[in-house]
């Protein structure tokens, strides 16, 4: 794609002055839990920094502090700060656990931008800690400039945290080479009810080892503990150095809150004193909205709503959706009626319009769990859309063919859906030659994950929308460490001159595992 500048990842001296500003390891004792108030010296960001919300004129900067602190914001168009621009952002302290956004506006269109992030003492403004940098692009205004950004989702789950011993997060280094325009999480972006251990044995002998946290040591059932969750991932240099260079669009699924959560349940678990799932819901939300920069404010009415869509210039607009939040209950899902389905009746509305009106090229589905794939959950209920009856459209199914209906005869083009959830990396085509259900033109949809959790084998079919499984790499047994099996992310780019879009399921390590090029305006591909 000639027509981006793009700087080369080793003169990115604004990522490395930033994020690696505090070793994972030597990150204070204190770091893992609330900063104590009381603490001398000048204000610190040993978290890093990130960014998310940008579009082609804006951006949302985030910070945390380790004590109360006046956040300051400045951006340039050079690593030198030359001719910088100041945007004075909020008091952060103990009500948004030390953490804080600042947005910034007026920002060129397809623009390198750099950034640093100074804290200083709230009654002492000459007193302020290191600046902390870093970096990212803005979304084009051209088309012809092109887009490319990674997706994939599951971290720290199934007992596999951070392992200094091999690195921590390495997937994360090798996707900031990879440079791309931004990254799309896919949900489960911490596992707040696997609580980790020491030392892990593997089959072969080996050790795993986990850094520890004293909120990872449980289930997490208050506030504090799930911003711990949180927290813990930025406890990994890569993760940290990542985020200063690449912007995030996040979205939460189930480990977020609980396994297979639906709301209004109450939970038969004996780990759990507060058995309530609403209320842990509420707690992670906030958790959540105070550790990734998204738009959505503090305090706000609406903060369980999750789902948006991203304009991310003339090629491309992200639909973000939230498959947890506005569900039924967890069943045999083989209902012959279903309103609510696994979107909600207002996502669903809300979905059908913004495929309506987007003018974008291509029009990413955001999805926090599978449509083809069969999730059960126990012996006879089910987590997805799918519930194995190859046949006509039943409980959530009903929804999904609802919406695939209208994408048909509203005639939106260009639609295709990534997900992750599974903890194996596939692709889907579906088409109405082969399904029960024919009322809708086919389309494609492209599995990753896990990026630091254990890897399962491959999910059975369900034929109700004709999947033909055209890749899958996945393991042969449950719960593969990060260290026996690679983890797996996806990329996607949009070529500004053809607006043709590629698909690559990526390994860690650097292997392109399945390539898939779609031309706009076509269907059937």
């Amino acid at each position: 794609m000639p027509h981006r500048p793009r700087i080369p990842s080793p003169g990115r001296r604004t990522v490395l002055r930033g994020s690696l500003l505090v070793p994972a390891a030597a990150l204070p004792a204190a770091a893992s839990s609330a900063p104590a108030l009381a603490l001398a010296g000048r204000p610190e960001a040993a978290w890093g920094v990130q960014v998310g919300s940008v579009t082609a004129s804006s951006a949302l900067v985030w910070v945390r502090s380790d004590r109360p602190a006046r956040m300051l914001v400045e951006t340039s168009a050079t690593e030198s700060f030359r001719r910088a621009r100041s945007w004075y952002g909020p008091l952060i302290g103990p009500g948004s656990d030390f953490t804080g956004t600042t947005p910034l506006y007026g920002l060129p269109a397809g623009e390198q931008v750099h950034y640093r992030v100074t804290l200083a003492d709230p009654g002492d403004p000459r007193r302020t800690g290191r600046p902390v940098y870093g970096t990212f692009r803005t979304a084009p205004a051209r088309r012809r400039d092109g887009v490319r950004f990674l997706w994939s989702g599951d971290i720290a789950g199934q007992g596999w945290g951070i392992n200094p011993d091999i690195g921590g997060y390495r997937v994360y280094e090798e996707m900031r080479r990879l440079d791309p325009d931004f990254f799309l999480c896919s949900g489960d972006t911490v596992y707040a009810d696997g609580p980790l251990q020491p030392s892990v044995p593997l089959p072969d002998g080996r050790i795993w080892r986990n850094v520890m946290t004293e909120e990872k040591a449980k289930v997490a059932e208050t506030l504090d503990e799930y911003r711990g969750n949180f927290r813990y991932n930025l406890l990994d240099r890569n993760f940290r150095r990542f985020n200063a260079q690449v912007p995030s669009v996040v979205q939460w699924d189930d480990h977020e809150v609980r396994n297979n959560w639906y709301p209004g349940q109450i939970l038969d678990d004996a780990r759990y004193t507060e058995k309530n799932v609403d209320i842990l819901a509420s707690r992670s939300a906030r958790a959540f909205h105070e550790y990734f920069p998204v738009s959505t404010p503090h305090g706000s009415a609406r903060r369980s709503r999750m789902y948006r869509a991203v304009h991310h210039g003339p090629l491309l607009d992200v639909f973000v959706l939230d498959m947890r939040s506005h569900r039924n209950r967890n069943s045999p899902n083989r209902q012959a009626d279903d309103t609510t389905g696994i979107l909600g009746a207002e996502q669903l509305r809300w979905l059908k319009r913004a495929l309506a009106e987007s003018r974008a090229v291509w029009k990413v589905i955001a999805a926090d769990m599978p449509l083809g794939l069969v999730v059960p959950d126990g012996a006879t209920d089910f987590e997805a859309v799918a519930q194995g009856d190859p046949g006509v459209p039943l409980g959530r199914e009903l929804q999904i063919a609802e919406l695939l209906r209208f994408i048909k005869h509203r005639k939106v083009t260009g639609t295709l859906w990534l997900t992750a959830d599974v903890h194996y990396t596939s692709a889907q085509h579906y088409a109405p030659e082969r399904a029960a259900f024919k009322d809708f033109a086919p389309f494609w949809e492209f599995v990753s994950g896990p990026l630091a959790a254990g890897g399962f084998p491959a999910n059975a079919l369900d034929g109700t929308f004709g999947p033909d499984r055209v890749f899958v790499r996945a393991p042969d047994r449950a719960n593969v460490s990060p260290m026996e099996s690679p983890q797996f992310y996806g990329e996607v780019e949009i070529d500004g001159d053809s607006a043709d879009l590629t698909v690559r399921l990526r390994a860690e390590g650097g292997a392109v595992l399945f390539t898939k090029v779609l031309r706009p305006g076509r269907t059937g591909q």
